[in-house]
């Protein structure tokens, strides 16, 4: 079979490749320690298991509406009131297959051939391929560290064109953990107020982890842009529920209504079972986020300090998500115990799988090098045995 030509310009995920690399290792009998996924090692809590529980008892196992059941687009307007100050109307709100399937309807939704969708780099690997296969082309500006890699307004100027479509704003950020706040977003938003063609992709998935300065959503920091705003979330990341799937966004209705149209011919509504648990999540008690928060921050703490007394290595201190980003120029050009040399991230990456047996993601995966991510969505002892591996296998390049 001759298969697509759209197949040619995405390449599969590379946190997925290297976690698949691991896991083989792990057959294998190694003792492989991950740092490379996101998905928090918490359970999902116990009363939201609850209610999925009592979901299926209660025969809630037919299909939904597309967008979504009532009750949970319920709850979720009233988490965007409440958490956000945004106010959107049921038909404002879509609920996808986890939020990975509302980035993909906006795109495959809004874009056509050659409109271009401009993305802050470091991104998280899947915003350039997902706009790929709609056709579209990515448009990148590197974020420099010196600004925690997050973008300036004159960036953006430069990069915004006569096809520009959507802009894509990760906050907090996935690799770095870094965070815009209120004051960066406005001024952001002066720039696109000359542009009212520019829609703003706002995927806010790690909102609830966050560290010592205060979260704001796009759309609540900068009002004048609401109107042309998708603000996407989830249960995934804050709610340890990233096997269940469920995504959500608001935004404008012909928008949602047009993503709710390519999602009635793929996947039609997402997991009702799912949608029940995460409508008890969003309104239920959230204590629990705050502790885990707290570990989090425990991990980011001893995992940033340890990384900073190796010997050539370099990590700011993110504000949010899991994620660590250490600088690994200086390893570059220095050969492993086996002879080889190392040439790139991606090169650094495979040397801490093979000789520390950590599995790590190369920077090259976000589009800035040359750094690696390494997650902290685990216990410490883990994050304590895998740096003291790390240390070992870099003091042996020479």
């Amino acid at each position: 079979m001759k298969f697509a030509d759209r197949l040619s310009q995405i390449k599969p995920s590379p946190t997925l490749t290297i976690s698949a690399k691991a896991r083989a290792m792990k057959v294998d009998g190694k003792d492989v320690i991950s740092l490379s996924a996101g998905e928090p090692d918490f359970d999902t809590p116990d009363f939201i298991k609850d209610a999925a529980i009592q979901a299926i008892k209660d025969g809630q196992t037919k299909y939904t509406s597309v967008d979504g059941t009532t009750y949970l687009k319920s709850a979720i307007a009233d988490k965007f009131r409440d958490e956000n100050n945004l106010n959107y109307d049921l038909d404002q709100i879509i609920v996808g297959t986890g939020a990975k399937q509302i980035l993909f309807n906006a795109f495959l939704a809004t874009l056509n051939p050659q409109d271009e969708v401009i993305i802050p780099a470091p991104y998280w690997v899947s915003y350039p391929e997902m706009v790929r296969i709609a056709e579209g082309v990515p448009v990148f500006i590197e974020g420099a560290a010196e600004n925690n890699f997050k973008i300036t307004p004159n960036d953006l100027k430069k990069a915004i064109t006569n096809k520009t479509k959507w802009l894509v704003l990760n906050s907090p950020n996935n690799p770095t953990g870094s965070i815009y706040s209120k004051e960066e977003f406005q001024a952001i938003e002066d720039v696109l107020k000359k542009h009212p063609d520019i829609y703003v992709l706002s995927d806010e998935i790690y909102e609830h982890i966050i560290y010592e300065h205060k979260f704001y959503a796009f759309a609540e920091a900068c009002p004048s842009l609401f109107n042309r705003t998708l603000t996407v979330n989830g249960v995934s990341k804050s709610y340890a529920m990233t096997g269940w799937r469920i995504g959500y966004a608001g935004g404008p209705k012909d928008l949602i209504s047009a993503m709710k149209k390519i999602q009635s011919q793929s996947t039609s509504n997402a997991c009702s079972i799912s949608q029940a648990a995460a409508a008890v999540a969003l309104k239920g008690d959230q204590d629990f986020l705050k502790e885990r928060t707290l570990c989090f921050k425990e991990r980011r703490d001893y995992i940033v300090k340890e990384l900073n007394t190796i010997k050539g290595m370099t990590c700011l201190e993110p504000i949010g998500a899991f994620y660590v980003y250490p600088y690994c120029k200086e390893f570059i050009g220095k050969k492993t115990p086996a002879g080889a040399v190392i040439e790139t991230d991606t090169d650094f990456a495979e040397f801490l799988l093979d000789f520390a047996e950590v599995a790590v993601v190369p920077g090259s995966a976000f589009g800035f090098s040359p750094y690696v991510r390494l997650s902290y969505a685990t216990s410490l002892d883990q994050i304590k045995e895998a740096l003291k591996r790390i240390k070992k296998a870099c003091s042996s390049l020479t």
